[in-house]
């Protein structure tokens, strides 16, 4: 067994240091690391944003960040032996965390993001595994780092159908960020013109935002192009399941990974999509299902009355707005700080899909999060 190491200069932005890593998902990205089943790499990674929001960031620089930059990641590590049908199991041995993060709201970006539209900020401290934040004071938020964004590359036949399919997407008006050669690594105007962004999950993975996959997950990916070709970045200390504002208490860190071929699993099995298993509780339990709890719920229907049927987002939508006015009722917390302690902290959770017209959805918010 060997050991491979991806360092990056903290004080240079990728696109200083293209060699570490990219931005974009692409087939012809070349690796950085070539390693066999078996091996361990450690790779250090940047922030989501690529160091634009530092500890003394404005809310100008909040307000209008470069999503062109987002995420950088570091990698490809190419592993010996994956080839297409076969499944690559990633074993995540630890995940280092840095002592700063940040949890953003950018005008535009989140899930409520009609509701909230200006910029907003919380700086964060880790210590000890735990967030604490003078933006946001009387909580404690306990740690369990992970990658935000973490996956292979994926072969020219789903990069095409990525593609299509998202253009289409576009075209009826969805929100979709579709290919961009601005600020894209690595520069080569062939690369960039057709490599899909990073903000979306796909079937190799990516930016998934699974808070479970912290140490101790497993990850299985089918691989799609030869070597698989890992990589990962946007490292968050802790999130809520819902992330709702489009961030999570975001960091550098240190990702230390162990790889395994499964010959042709994914395709015996029909595997089209990120698969994952652990033996332990990513937190603490009274974290994980909390026994000190405070939930609220939505439904199907609008503020305004409009009943629509069996829509997930809408009941998704309500259970975080009635948590939202919880929190500013019970602790006077602003909206912008409520909202920022969902997106880190309150999980959401599919209650029933069976009773139509109405879904409901159920927002949890772990009590133990205002003990000292």
């Amino acid at each position: 067994m060997a050991t491979h190491e991806i360092r990056v200069d903290y004080g240079r932005t990728l696109g200083e240091e293209p060699e570490t890593g990219h931005n974009r998902w692409h087939p012809d990205i070349p690796p950085v690391v070539r390693c066999r089943p078996g091996d361990r790499v450690a790779m250090q990674t940047r922030d989501a944003f690529d160091g634009q929001i530092g500890p003394d960031a404005s809310l100008d620089v909040v307000g209008t960040p470069n999503l062109d930059v987002v995420h950088p990641l570091t990698g490809p590590v190419c592993v010996e032996g994956a080839e297409p049908g076969d499944l690559l199991e990633v074993r995540i041995l630890d995940v280092e965390p840095d002592t700063y993060g940040y949890t953003i709201q950018v005008p535009g970006f989140g899930f409520l993001r009609d509701v909230f539209t200006e910029p907003h900020k919380v700086a964060w401290t880790m210590a000890d595994g735990w967030a604490t934040s003078e933006d946001l004071p009387g909580v404690r938020i306990p740690g369990a780092p992970f990658m935000g964004t973490i996956g292979l590359a994926p072969d020219r036949e789903l990069l095409g159908r990525i593609t299509d399919r998202e253009q289409a997407d576009q075209d009826r008006g969805g929100a979709v960020l579709g290919p961009n050669p601005d600020h894209a690594v690595p520069s080569d105007p062939r690369i960039a013109a057709e490599a899909i962004r990073t903000i979306a999950p796909h079937e190799t993975a990516g930016n998934v935002d699974i808070k479970h996959l912290s140490k101790g997950a497993r990850l299985y990916l089918p691989v799609y192009a030869d070597g698989g070709l890992f990589s990962a970045g946007d490292a968050h200390f802790a999130q809520g399941d819902c992330e709702t504002c489009g961030t999570a208490i975001e960091m550098r860190a240190t990702l230390h990974v162990e790889f395994e071929v499964h010959k042709g699993r994914a395709r015996e099995r029909g595997v089209r999509d990120l698969q994952f298993a652990r033996d332990d509780y990513c937190v603490p339990p009274e974290y994980q299902a909390p026994q000190r709890f405070f939930a609220t719920t939505g439904m199907s229907v609008t503020r305004d009355g409009e009943s629509r049927a069996e829509d997930l987002t809408v009941a998704a939508r309500n259970a975080l707005l009635n948590m939202i006015e919880h929190l500013q009722a019970e602790y006077g917390y602003s909206a912008q700080q409520a909202y920022a302690l969902c997106s880190v902290a309150v999980d959401l959770k599919v209650s029933e899909l069976v009773d139509v017209p109405n879904f409901v959805v159920s927002a949890y918010l772990p009590l133990a999060v205002f003990d000292s």
